[in-house]
């Protein structure tokens, strides 16, 4: 299983998802291949890791080169030189090439990137399409761009039948390796199409500018489309995730869609409003207190709100330890506003003890899949408001029933638009009532944690027969 900046490092869908998938594939042997950032993070898991499995290997995006002393010197053969010419200037890249390079010759990274040859490659590239940006800028962001990818072009592969990325990226690269290397399967499972996603983040970006912005995107493209092209089969979460991963390049016979299932039977049930909420309309905000999620934008437009509904209370529930910088920016804001006891900032929590509490609950994000936190409060028959990102809006107003909308779907960053979202359902307590009632029927119906491990039961008993491999594992039950 190869997973980018989430688990077991970091809690959120993504995370959960991935945990509770291999829990579920118990008899199944599980090495896990984790991309970090930097060897600051390394070990520090907040998930208790399953039983099976039995391996953890860490790559660092953000490392340097150890032990160079006696490696050749950094210069490339003709062969070599042409592959990594091409994937510089986005041309058909011989992959089996640069991955033997940097598995097998024990080249040093720093001195290929200071190299002759690196920088004869760099030079044609700027001649043919940026020679209006000044050249040391250029050089410079061209070595921060490779040295992440020529690191994980260093990883060492285990050996695996399956080799199963959580994203294209850098995972897929780690995975498409590992099908070259060691002959193993390659499956790919998006939550968001990756490539989108870091468009979305480069776009809003300070750190980068201009046209460095455009240099950045082709670099993640051409890692998506190195792991669509090696894929046997690329899994997304909805119709119109398939529709984009083939819109970038994968070949429409390798896509299924397999959406996301939450265990329905433990969202019954749970403990109600307290005495002294009484009278109060809460809202549930679950989530990452992360620039992704707009916390931010969250508060302002509960703070207008509020200003004309005095019963609103808002409940911003989970880990703000992620981006402390992020999170204090968004205590300021809430004390600036003088919100006071009106928001409350609760840390990590088990959901189940929270849920039943709200009258309805809120995500704001950027950029989204398919959020769990949406499908647990359809599950305890809550509405939800949403942002129009990912799979939300088919989600809250069906895309294949006609159940009916299950809440408020509004524009990203629109505070007047959130901020009367709120008012209309807290002031209609008929329509909450029903559309918490369309979430719950969307979900029995489609999005159960039981028909989500039978799709994937049914893809590992493929790959495990294709490769001749007897098959064990129970059918699933769902609890």
């Amino acid at each position: 299983m190869i997973v980018e900046g989430c688990y077991p490092y970091v809690t959120g869908g993504v995370s959960t998802w991935v945990h509770e998938f291999i829990r579920s594939f118990s008899r199944q042997e599980f090495i896990l291949l984790t991309i970090v950032s930097d060897r600051s993070v390394s070990g520090k898991f907040l998930y208790q890791l399953p039983e099976n499995v039995t391996e953890v290997h860490e790559l660092y995006l953000q490392d340097v080169d150890w032990n160079r002393k006696g490696w050749r010197k950094a210069r490339l053969n003709k062969e070599e030189y042409q592959a990594m010419r091409s994937l510089v200037l986005n041309q058909k890249t011989n992959w089996e090439v640069l991955i033997q390079l940097f598995q097998n010759s024990g080249i040093s990274l720093d001195r290929l990137l200071m190299g002759e040859d690196f920088m004869k490659i760099v030079r044609e590239y700027y001649d043919l399409k940026y020679s209006q940006l000044v050249f040391s800028d250029f050089l410079w962001t061209m070595r921060s761009l490779y040295l992440p990818l020529l690191f994980t072009l260093k990883m060492k592969i285990p050996k695996a039948d399956l080799y199963h990325c959580v994203a294209t990226g850098y995972a897929g690269v780690l995975g498409s390796m590992g099908k070259v290397l060691n002959g193993g399967s390659l499956l790919i499972s998006e939550h968001g199409i990756y490539t989108r996603e870091r468009e979305e983040e480069l776009l809003r970006a300070e750190w980068v500018k201009g046209a460095f912005k455009n240099i950045w995107i082709e670099q993640f493209r051409k890692m998506s489309a190195l792991a669509y092209e090696r894929a046997d089969l690329v899994t997304s979460l909805y119709e119109h995730a398939r529709e984009l991963q083939v819109e970038l390049g994968c070949p429409v016979e390798k896509t299924m869609v397999t959406p996301n299932g939450v265990r329905a039977d433990i969202m019954q049930n749970l403990p109600g409003k307290a005495e002294e909420s009484a009278g109060r309309i809460n809202i549930g905000a679950i989530l990452r207190v992360t620039s992704i999620k707009d916390v931010k934008t969250l508060i302002q437009a509960f703070s207008f709100a509020r200003e004309r509904d005095a019963r609103l209370k808002l409940w911003i529930m989970g880990p703000c330890d992620e981006d402390e910088a992020y999170a204090r920016e968004c205590f300021e804001q809430a004390e600036a506003l003088e919100l006071g006891e009106d928001v409350v900032f609760t840390g990590r929590i088990n959901v189940r003890d929270y849920l039943g509490r709200m009258d309805m609950t809120i995500l704001t994000s950027i950029s989204e899949g398919q959020p769990l936190t949406i499908l647990e409060s359809f599950a305890a028959h809550i509405p939800v408001i949403a942002t129009d990102v990912g799979n939300c809006r088919g989600l809250i107003c069906g895309e294949k029933d006609d159940f009916g909308e299950a809440g408020i779907v509004t524009h990203i960053m629109n505070v007047e638009e959130i901020a009367q979202a709120m008012l209309d359902m807290a002031r209609n307590d008929k329509m909450r009532r029903t559309m918490g009632e369309n979430g719950y029927r969307r979900v029995m119906a489609g999005y159960r944690i039981g028909q989500m491990r039978e799709n994937y039961w049914e893809i590992y008993k493929d790959f495990s027969e294709s490769r001749g491999l007897p098959w064990e594992e129970n059918p699933p039950v769902e609890r």
